[in-house]
Formats: C-alpha cells, structure tokens, sequence
C-alpha cells in the first residue's frame, strides 16, 4: 500500500516511551478482549490492528482474551468466528489464548479476600434504589444501608450467593471506595451480580458472575499486560481499573518477568465511526434477529464476516486503519476512504474478466455464422507478471444495455445507429440497424465489423472514441450479480436524537440482484477471487452460494472513485 496518509497514532508515542524508558522492563504485552457475544465488525478491526500491531513493531506479544463474563448472549459460535477473523486479517495470538471463564475461581478468590480487608461487601439494594443511591456527578451519593456490613457477615453472604441460594438480582458484591466521587463509577461499583444462567463454557458451575470491570484488570494482571487499550468510553472507568490493580498488588498478585514487576496501565482512544454504518453489536443483532439482513455474513453488514463476503480484502481493511490513525477524538470516517483502500489494493491484485449485467444481444451480420475465433485479453495491466488469456468470439454477442442508445445525445460514445466503437480486444463495429419486439423495445442490435480491425486496431489508424466490453453468446457462462450499495440512507444512523430509529433508514435498494452473463473462464472462479469486471467495477464469487456450474458474484466496489477524486481536488485547490 502507499506510504503516504500514515495517519496519527498517540497510543504507538506512548508505548515508544514506556519502552525507551524501560518501564516494565521494556516488554511489551497487549491484549484483544472481545465479548463472544457477535461477530466483529471493522471498528474491532481497528482494535485488532492496534492491539497486535503494536507489539508486533516493538517485539511483544497479544493475547487473545475471550471477555465471556456474561453467559444470557455468548455462544462458541461467536468464539470460532471471532478466531476466523483476526487469522483473515493476518494477525496470531500464538499459545496466547485465554478466557475469561478460566478464571473465575481465581477472581471468587480475591473478592473474598477484598471482603476480608475491608474493600468490598453484599448489598441488597436492587438495581433501581442503587442508581437512586449513587447520586449525580455534581453531589455526593448516599452510602448503602449495607455498607457497613462487618466482614464476616458480608463473607457468609457471598458465600451463600455462591452455593445459589439467592434468586437473580437479590444480593450483589460491591466494592467500598468513595461514596463522594465526582466520578460516578467509582461509588461503590458491583463487582458480582447473582446470574442463574449456565454459562457455554464454564456450565452450571458459577451462578454468579463477575462483571467487566473487575474481572478485566485481574485477568490483565495475572497475564501480565503492560497496555491495556480501550476504547474511550471507558476513560471514565479507569480509576476503577486502576484501583482493582492496586488491590492486586496488595495482594502480591501482580505478575513478574525477569524480576520487574508488571503493571498493567490502561489507555484510551477512539472508536471508529463509520459513515453510513452502524457499529453497536446490539443494532447489528436486531438486524440480523429481525431478518433485515440475511445473516452476520450479510455482505451489506460491517462485520468482517460480511466484508469478507463482499470480496474485501486483509490487506485493504488494514491500510484503512493505518491511514485513519488512533487519536482521542471522536469523528466520523467516511465510508469512501474505506472504499478507496480496497480499490487501490484491488487495483493491483484483481485480474480482469468481461461480463455482462443487463445483456443485450448483439449481432455482427458480416461475420459468417457457425466461425469463432479467439482474442488475446491482458489480466492485469498493472502487472505485466498477469499475462493474457484467449477471450472466444463469435457472431453473436452480448453487451450492455446501457452501451446503446437508438436516439443518442451529443456526448454519448457508445453504439449508436451509424456509430462505430471497438470492442474490447476484439474488432470495430458499426451499427446499421436494430430488431424489435412487438412493443418497440430493443431486442438486437445489428452491426458489421471491419475486418481489418481485428485485435483491436486498424492499418488505416483511425481512432473512435468508444470501447465497449462483451461476451460471445455462444461461450458465455449465465451469472447472477448481486449489486450491493450501503445499507443505510442517513450518514450517522446511530444518531437517534430525531426520534428515528435507525432502522427507520435502512435503504431499500442496498441489494439489487440481475441476472447476465460471463466470460468461460468465469465459471471456474474460486470463492472469494477478486476480480475486476472490467468498466463494471471489482466483483468475487460468494464464499456460500457459488460452487462449479453456479456462478453467484458479488459486487465489491465500484470502480468510480468519489475518495480519489476528493484529494485530489483538494490538492488542486
């Protein structure tokens, strides 16, 4: 990919200082902690990115953490695909791969011991009277009746949640720090909730279950992370991070390497927010659970699954997130550059091939009936290694519809009565007639070619503006496309402030499916071969539905550039 539009990245400033510093001894360990409760999506790109790529450029290793904390959404379904896509994006996580799962006897462990030292306690407030009780930012909460619970009765409890003789919701563990904290989530945040719901790994053996924030800085620790990065939603959790690590080093619990201890510290940046796009796991269930998509593998879907579905490459998704960068600003990417990545890198990759999507018949009257013969036709002319194929030709062909025009206007370059194109590595034609149905539609158009003009040229060197693409009738493979545009018609989706649901924006021409035709070579494409249908943009067959003698192509891209053109107009200006 280009080297330019390397965009900015604080988070790699950082950890170029920890190490210069020898902070941790110099190591550095990241780790990728996705919940299994959906398939990823390109804003976990950008985080798979960053987490693995900043410790494959400083020599470190990321793990691989499944956050499995809350059993009622997370499946092993969720856990293979989440695999299937980082190994796609090209990155591995080696004997480093976790769940949080296996720690739960060691996380029940040290919250009996933050009980015993005085740091936590049961609560029997319910849901709704704590949040009365936490207050707002600007005044100081109101402490728990229960806060004051002597160690061993708030022991005994716990216990007993343990063993499940406390329905859902009834009792739960919170942590004492700072009732007074302008930071309303360090006012005593749960640290377990009461959940009877067997867990996909773990069974029925807990029916309690830590939540987030405590069990993220204990598996960090016991790992032995040095950076912790999150997204930024969670700055306002981090003295509650923080805290939990210093609890682990009361308790001698943080790891050691090399006789340093390591201190896991959080840090914080951006999401991605993607024009056009919705990036809640929540939202993107809803579609799939209400059928508005055909699945997490949809190719109108963000998620990788999807993209990948759609013919998006590795390679394009990752110069993406190099070239958007990490800041801690929260801004909304447009969905173009994401686009132009993948063009550009198909551009180079993709071999060409000629289809046609809306076919009209084509009939070259001076060419005997029953003869064929074969063109040469470049794969790749950006890389001359691609070679040629033989492309069949014979008297009747196919070409776009839009190729044509009986009644054409000023600047139209294609075929028209009396007008005379090329056809792409082929000959010259000039239409001398059209056939009709009964209804005075179009249904052939009639020509003759030059003889001479075969490859494509002439001896007398004349020129015509139009080059036109085809395929001969009597070779072509039948093909259907599926033509994909964005899912949404409002830029920000996730926007709700209108009082429309997201889903109120679905656009309802996302998917368009016609039926055309291929070239021969076309129906032996492996699923998931980019190829560049040529003036017709960047197609692949369908991971699922193309197979020998079905030919399912998806449409990638377009080939019109609107991101390409931005920059460079505003070069220009």
């Amino acid at each position: 990919m280009n080297g330019d539009n390397v965009g900015p990245n604080f988070i790699r400033d950082i950890v170029e200082e920890d190490v210069r510093a020898n902070r941790d001894g110099g190591i550095v360990v990241t780790r990728f902690p996705p919940e299994p409760n959906g398939y990823l999506h390109i804003g976990h790109a950008k985080a798979v990115c960053l987490d693995f790529g900043m410790a494959l450029d400083f020599g470190g290793r990321c793990h691989l953490r499944m956050d499995d904390t809350n059993p009622s959404k997370e499946t092993e379904e969720f856990v293979e695909a989440i695999k299937t896509d980082i190994r796609w994006l090209g990155f591995d996580w080696g004997d480093h791969f976790y769940y949080s799962a296996d720690y739960f006897r060691k996380m029940y462990d040290i919250a009996e011991e933050l009980i015993r030292h005085g740091h936590a306690y049961v609560c029997g407030l319910s849901q709704e009277e704590w949040k009365t009780y936490r207050g707002v930012p600007t005044a100081p909460g109101t402490p728990s009746p229960h806060r004051d619970r002597p160690a061993d009765e708030s022991l005994d409890l716990f216990r007993r949640m343990r063993a499940g003789e406390f329905a859902d919701g009834e009792l739960c563990l919170r942590s004492r720090i700072d009732m007074a904290s302008p930071n309303i989530h360090f006012r005593d945040p749960v640290l377990y909730r009461i959940l009877h719901t067997p867990h996909y790994r773990a069974g029925d053996s807990w029916c309690i279950y830590p939540m987030y924030d405590f069990a993220h800085p204990i598996e960090d620790a016991l790992e032995g992370i040095t950076h912790s990065l999150c997204t930024l939603e969670f700055e306002v959790h981090r003295p509650l991070y923080d805290w939990v690590i210093d609890r682990m080093d009361e308790l001698g619990m943080l790891k050691s390497v090399n006789g340093v201890k390591i201190r896991p510290r959080q840090r914080e940046f951006a999401r991605l927010n993607l024009s056009y796009t919705i990036m809640s796991k929540r939202k993107l269930q809803q579609l799939v659970a209400e059928k508005r998509v055909s699945g997490w593998d949809d190719p109108r879907m963000p998620t990788l699954a999807g993209l990948r579905r759609r013919g998006y490459t590795p390679e394009a998704i990752r110069e993406f997130a190099r070239r958007i960068g990490v800041t801690k600003f929260e801004s909304l990417t447009d969905m173009a550059l994401l686009e132009h990545c993948l063009r550009e890198d198909l551009n180079r990759r993709a071999p060409r091939a000629m289809a046609v999507l809306r076919p009209l018949k084509l009939v070259i009257e001076n060419y005997p009936d029953g003869d064929e013969e074969t063109f040469d036709a470049v794969n790749n002319p950006e890389d001359p290694a691609a070679g040629t194929r033989k492309v069949p030709f014979s008297r009747e062909l196919y070409i776009e519809r839009d190729d044509f025009m009986e009644n054409p206007p000023a600047k139209f370059h294609r075929l028209a009565p009396g007008r005379e194109v090329r056809l792409r590595y082929a000959c010259y034609v000039t239409c001398t007639g059209v056939e009709k149905d009964s209804a005075g539609n179009v249904t052939a158009v009639l020509c003759k070619f030059d003889p001479q003009s075969r490859g494509g040229g002439t001896p007398d060197g004349r020129r015509v503006k139009g080059t036109i693409h085809w395929v001969s009738a009597r070779h072509a493979v039948p093909a259907e496309f599926r033509l994909y545009d964005r899912l949404f018609t409002k830029e920000n989706p996730a926007d709700e402030s209108d009082g429309s649901p997201f889903v109120d924006h679905i656009n309802p021409a996302s998917l368009e499916t016609v039926q055309g035709w291929v070239e021969p070579l076309m129906a032996f494409a492996a699923p998931g071969t980019p190829v560049q249908f040529e003036r017709l943009g960047y197609f692949c067959p369908d991971l699922r539905d193309a197979e020998p003698g079905k030919a399912v192509f998806n449409r990638s891209v377009t080939l019109r550039d609107s991101w390409a053109r931005a920059m460079k107009a505003g070069k220009e200006d």
